[in-house]
């Protein structure tokens, strides 16, 4: 935890990986402005929020800011694809979307690292924490995958499709089995938050929605076994 305004703009200059800023909702000064300028530069998440926020978090000298670091490091998108393209590999992506669960993170990177998968996408605002809690669920995997945190999923899933990348959401309302899908090539998976799923713009701009058939009473998979799922059934189908 870091806390003070002169403090954290310190810290995002010297390039530690922040993870999430809280700010006082009603901030404002020359020195406030400056921080979230060069947070908003930096795409780095912030959150406006109340006094007693704040104050549940230390009753330190925050003058209103508490930042915290991320346990990890993110990586860029953009960069990563054509690197895998370079090195003759069909990119293998999974793209989180609402997934705010550490545990759920944790253990879906996990699966992602012992799978081949070449990156983890998730947004930069209503995404787990890349905290300490995430790296241990995640056996050490997230130290370890590469993390790509952007602005938007939908924007990701437009540049992936772009650079040649077929997409394929998992959802619900998939009128085929996933076991039917074409898993070969690059190919990028979308996997949604289990209360509200994968978002509608998204899902609309997906090349192919499968399923995984639900037998028992209890509508739904856990996230990140229903990631499990799909995630090793690409892998025998790219064998």
């Amino acid at each position: 935890m870091i806390f003070g305004i002169r403090a954290t703009i310190e810290a995002v200059e010297a390039g530690k990986e922040m993870d999430k800023i809280f700010i006082r909702r009603d901030m404002g000064g020359e020195l406030a402005h400056e921080l979230t300028t060069l947070l908003l530069k930096r795409n780095i998440p912030f959150q406006k929020v109340p006094l007693e926020k704040l104050n549940r978090l230390t009753m330190k000298n925050h003058q209103g800011v508490v930042a915290f670091t991320s346990a990890i490091e993110y990586q860029n998108l953009e960069n990563i694809i054509p690197m895998i393209y370079e090195q003759g590999r069909d990119p293998f992506v999974v793209l989180l979307d609402g997934v705010t669960d550490v545990r759920n993170f944790g253990a879906i990177a996990r699966t992602c690292e012992c799978a081949g998968v070449d990156a983890i996408v998730v947004p930069t605002k209503g995404a787990a924490a890349g905290n300490a809690d995430a790296v241990k669920t995640s056996a050490g995997a997230l130290n370890v995958i590469p993390v790509c945190r952007v602005s938007s999923i939908h924007n990701a899933v437009s540049f992936l499709q772009k650079s040649g990348v077929r997409v394929v959401a998992a959802s619900e309302k998939a009128e085929h089995d996933y076991s039917e899908a074409d898993y070969h090539g690059p190919l990028a998976i979308v996997m949604g938050a289990e209360d509200t799923g994968i978002s509608p713009d998204i899902l609309r701009i997906v090349d192919d929605m499968v399923s995984i058939p639900i037998f028992g009473q209890i509508q739904s998979l856990n996230v990140s076994v229903a990631t499990g799922v799909i995630v090793y059934e690409a892998v025998k189908n790219r064998k």
